[in-house]
Parts: C-alpha cells; structure tokens; sequence
C-alpha cells in the first residue's frame, strides 16, 4: 500500500503539470525570430485616434510575429493614418519595416453608419497583407461593410491572425513586394486603383 500511495504521490505533481502545460501551450504560429515591429503616424488621422488605439491594441493582442507601435517621429513611420472625408482605403501589404503604406480613414463610412473601430482593424488588416472577403459573416474582421452597418466585430478571427502571423513569419528579411496595392473599400466590391 505505501509503494501505491509513493508512485500516485510521484505521478500526480507530474500529471498536474503535463496538463497545466498542454492548457497554456500557445495555438498561434511563431517562429523564434524577432517580432517584426511596425511603426504608425497618427497625428493626421484626428477624431479616429481612439479608434486607432483600439485597433492597434486588438491586433497586437491577436497576432505574435509583428506588432504595431506609434513612431516617436513622424516622417519616420513604416505607415500613416489619415482622416480624409471619402472611402476608407489602404494600402495592400504586407508592409514591412520600412515601407510605405497608407491608411486613409474616409468619414463616407461613418456618415452610413458602420462602426469606427470595426473600419479602422479593417483596414490596419490590409496594411499587415489581408485582402477584403465581403461575402464573409461579420465574424470575419476582413468581411467589412458586406454585413452591414449594425456588424461591429473589430477583432479579427483566428484564420485572419494566423494568416498575418504568416506573413510575418521570416521575420524583418522577408522578400517584400516592389509595389502594393491600394484596395478603396466600397460596397458592393473592391475596387484596385494603380500601385503604391
């Protein structure tokens, strides 16, 4: 009886830890490299800087291989928010240390009614490589306005933050596009305008 209660007494922290392990193991794809760290200006984007830190804040929570942060100079940023009166549109990246991307925040959407922070996780979606799915549910960050104006997810699923940590996976010295895509987003499809 004592050599029972010896072995279960050996097995059970062992057991415990196993299962505490398996609990916290981490789902999303990480590399080992150093995270990929973007910088942002924001000092043009006016009434949507909240919205921005929220959006930021999101995505940082859900992706691990690249993480957004606001440049301490502006000129300097890897990409910039911009609060224009027209559709929201952005650059299609992957955009990298470095670059070049453009977010531009258009009040069109507002004044329809579709959310503010849902528009701005959207498009930031497009400046880390995700491509519109309109046809998506409103669980789908990239879905958009296809919804409607009463969706107001600003997360983005577990496909979308794994398809980000993707393509970020090689870290800072992955290839990179020569140019990108600016993608307007306007119902009831996208609409590609020259390169950026």
């Amino acid at each position: 009886m004592r050599k029972r209660m010896a072995v279960l007494t050996a097995l059970i922290p062992a057991l415990l830890s196993t299962t505490v392990g398996v609990a916290s193991a981490d789902p999303a794809p990480h590399t080992g490299r150093a995270v990929v760290t973007l910088t942002y200006d924001d000092s043009r984007a006016g009434q949507w800087k909240g919205a921005i830190r929220q959006a930021v804040q999101t995505w940082n929570t859900a992706v691990h291989n690249v993480q957004l942060k606001p440049t301490k100079t502006p000129g300097s940023a890897d990409y910039i928010y911009k609060a224009t009166n027209g559709w929201p549109m952005s650059t299609l990246g992957p955009v990298f240390p470095g670059g070049h991307g453009d977010v531009q925040l258009g009040r069109q959407a507002l004044d329809q009614g579709y959310d503010i922070t849902r528009i701005t996780a959207h498009e930031t979606g497009h400046i880390l490589g995700l491509p519109d799915t309109y046809n998506g549910p409103c669980s789908q960050l990239m879905s958009g306005h296809g919804p409607g104006p009463s969706c107001t997810n600003a997360k983005p699923n577990a496909a979308e933050a794994a398809r980000v940590d993707r393509n970020y996976a090689s870290g800072a010295s992955a290839t990179r596009p020569r140019h990108h895509q600016v993608v307007i987003d306007v119902w009831p499809g996208r609409v590609r305008s020259g390169a950026h």
